[in-house]
């Protein structure tokens, strides 16, 4: 059985974060492992509260897999502030880490902010040059690039200079951009640019959305896929995951791990 490790922070409602890393990790047939940065207080209508891990034992966790299970795949999420971030990337680097896929996650959908200001830097510098494929939205790319990206154009024109930060594959998720009634993402590496496209739904069940489709990519390369094939099965699967979205509270429901899993019930 092939074996993922998710590096990212907790969500006590469930929906996002390691919680959604290790459900979609079940559902694609990969062993999931989990090192958690942060801890939050978090439900369908926000952020309530964040307690950082420290770097020490974000290391500690980390060495605790990787020098006795091992990964064939790595996915990480939210790193909170720069010591985390720099933590990671020299772990990365310890333990020659393939198949890093890397979801700058930096702000949630409800807008509460998820990565410190001055961690941003050290993610461009640190940690997307080792990367294999970053997976950044457009409010995160934004960020990393200091501009307002508008328009299908403007998206092409971003996830080519995103690879200038030295990662080999970039998808730029378009979801927040409403296209002629779709939902397009560019994927950019092996010197090629792909439009992949899916129609855009009608759900508030979109929590955790961004954290399924880089672990649902993290398990196709643990499952020896190609960047391309695993981005494609990712998207196929978010896609259908909205589409059977869960509506649990009162705020952005999670997205539905479960499509395509046969339940024992």
């Amino acid at each position: 059985m092939k074996k993922a490790l998710t590096i990212a922070g907790s969500d006590s409602g469930g929906g996002a974060g390691i919680q959604a890393d290790l459900k979609t990790f079940m559902a694609f047939g990969v062993y999931g492992m989990s090192a958690v940065t942060a801890l939050t207080a978090q439900n369908t209508e926000g952020v309530q509260g964040i307690f950082d891990i420290s770097p020490e034992f974000v290391r500690e966790q980390i060495q605790s897999v990787m020098t006795d299970i091992g990964a064939d795949a790595v996915k990480t999420g939210m790193l909170s502030n720069a010591a985390i971030v720099r933590t990671v990337a020299d772990a990365v680097r310890d333990f020659r880490i393939a198949n890093l896929v890397v979801d700058p996650v930096m702000v949630a959908k409800s807008g509460d902010s998820l990565l410190a200001p001055e961690a941003r830097q050290a993610v461009r510098e640190e940690l997307l040059p080792l990367a294999t494929i970053i997976t950044p939205n457009i409010f995160e790319a934004e960020m990393l690039l200091d501009r307002r990206i508008e328009g299908l154009d403007a998206m092409r024109a971003a996830a080519q200079e995103l690879k200038t930060f030295g990662c080999p594959w970039v998808v730029l998720k378009g979801g927040h951009l409403d296209i002629e009634g779709e939902s397009i993402d560019v994927l950019c590496g092996g010197g090629e640019l792909h439009f992949l496209r899916s129609p855009r739904l009608d759900s508030r069940n979109t929590h955790g959305t961004g954290c399924t489709f880089a672990s649902a990519i993290a398990a196709g390369l643990a499952n020896r896929r190609t960047p391309p094939e695993a981005v494609r099965l990712a998207k196929e699967y978010v896609t259908e995951a909205i589409r059977n979205g869960l509506s649990m509270g009162s705020g952005r429901g999670p997205t539905n791990h479960l499509t395509g899993v046969r339940s024992r019930w």
